[in-house]
């Protein structure tokens, strides 16, 4: 199977590395499917791979005794296995797919490799690690300041920005996942999103009418975590 070739992919983690970089992972990247409800990472046990993603979106999830709650979202933007980057080979938490899609699939011993062998490899995925920590920090403001409307308004456009489609596949059961409430609540809140000409609702779908008025309702939510995303991009371009 030949190899990928830089041009070609989607990932915008493996756009930005150097070319040197780059050739370091290609021969070890294998295409693989993404599957609805795929684990790609299960709590406490080794980490087996990354997954650098080309198409879809993964969560991140906290499984607690009340139920799971989603922390993060990562999509073409950026890549499932970020403890690898930190030195450790597990964490606590879920990783699964929320949209199907493709990735690029690294084993965890390959990527470690690469990135003793290349500090400007480290520099650019470690940047990514500190864009999902204000990702998070942002969801934790978001849960602890907003009502369930402007908190699902955010979720949505995070999704929008990842499938780069007005349709996003959204079940009520993954949304009340998302905003960490009961699945009532996350009825009433589309009803209203509905209401204001924000969404359409339809089986398993969620259809954008009017990003304007979700980063409205949004507020300071949304907007943050993905300008420092941008910034940490554009300063490791500039560094490799």
């Amino acid at each position: 199977m030949s190899q990928p070739q830089q041009s070609a992919i989607r990932n915008r983690l493996l756009k930005a590395l150097t070319p040197d970089d780059f050739n370091r992972l290609a021969p070890h990247l294998k295409a693989v499917p993404l599957a609805m409800r795929q684990q790609l990472i299960t709590p406490d046990q080794p980490i087996s791979h990354a997954c650098f993603v080309e198409e879809g979106l993964a969560s991140m999830i906290v499984d607690t005794c009340e139920g799971r709650v989603e922390i993060g979202l990562a999509g073409y933007e950026g890549f499932v296995g970020v403890p690898l980057v930190l030195g450790t080979d597990r964490t606590p938490h879920i990783a699964m797919v929320q949209a199907e899609g493709t990735a690029l699939r690294i084993a965890a011993l390959e990527l470690e490799a690469a990135l003793d062998a290349s500090r400007a490899l480290r520099g650019v995925l470690g940047r990514y690690v500190q864009s999902m920590i204000v990702q998070v920090g942002q969801s934790v403001y978001a849960n602890a300041d907003y009502n369930v409307e402007a908190r699902l308004a955010r979720w949505i456009l995070m999704t929008h920005d990842r499938l780069r489609t007005d349709e996003l596949p959204m079940t009520h059961e993954s949304m009340a996942m998302m905003l960490g409430v009961r699945r009532p609540g996350v009825t009433s809140a589309t009803h209203i999103l509905e209401a204001a000409g924000m969404i359409k609702g339809k089986r398993g779908r969620v259809i954008v009418l009017d990003r304007e008025k979700l980063m409205e309702l949004a507020g300071d939510t949304y907007g943050p975590a993905e300008a420092e995303y941008e910034r940490l991009l554009a300063e490791a371009q500039g560094c490799g």
